[in-house]
């Protein structure tokens, strides 16, 4: 079964293909059928991973799946959230990884509490006009380092020490990473739902 994913990410792509795996799902993703990126309007994780699924549902005709994950820091007040792709955007500087992670890395500057939270909602969807899709939620819980560790991974991955595995994100092996990662979580959660629904 072809599920396009509504999305142009390649660490996405890789890392959803590896993890759902299991029902011998072909990902696809909706650039490659040329079809734009939505709208992600919202405030909520759930709501932007809904809205990306039913613009790619709609614009291939087929079943699509979304995700919309970010990290939410406790003491910025659950930021840099939904926007945590484009959060260094917010303060006039430039979209990537670099940008964000020391736009982050400064608004932590002198800040005690250092817990955080990746956060991924995935949504699938038969069709655009489906009334029944798919929800799966995954946390995943760290802090935030006072220097980057690590070169793997990508986004925040060498800001957020993950205290039950002793080392950052980006220190992680792939395999070790998709085994515990907030979007490994919301993954077998997903698996279990398209078993139970769409493969029943």
């Amino acid at each position: 079964m072809k599920l396009v994913l509504a999305s142009n990410n390649a660490h996405k792509l890789l890392e959803l293909q590896v993890l759902l795996g299991p029902l011998g799902l072909q990902l696809i993703t909706q650039g490659a059928l040329g079809i734009s990126e939505a709208e992600e309007p919202h405030d909520t994780f759930i709501e932007n991973a809904l809205a990306k699924a039913r613009h790619a549902a709609a614009h291939a005709g087929a079943p699509a799946i979304a995700d919309d994950s970010g990290l939410c820091v406790d003491a910025l007040g659950g930021r840099p959230g939904v926007k945590s792709a484009r959060y260094a955007t917010l303060f006039g500087q430039s979209e990537s990884d670099e940008s964000n992670n020391r736009v982050l890395f400064e608004h932590m500057l002198g800040q005690a509490n250092r817990k955080a939270r990746f956060v991924s909602a995935l949504v699938a969807v038969r069709s655009a006009d489906d009334p029944e899709p798919l929800v799966a939620f995954g946390r995943w819980a760290g802090e935030v380092l006072q220097a980057p560790m690590g070169e793997g991974g990508f986004g925040y991955d060498p800001l957020v020490l993950i205290p039950s595995l002793g080392c950052s994100v980006a220190q992680l092996r792939p395999e070790v990473k998709n085994e515990h990662s907030h979007r490994a979580l919301a993954a077998q959660q997903m698996l279990q739902l398209m078993r139970e629904v769409w493969f029943a």
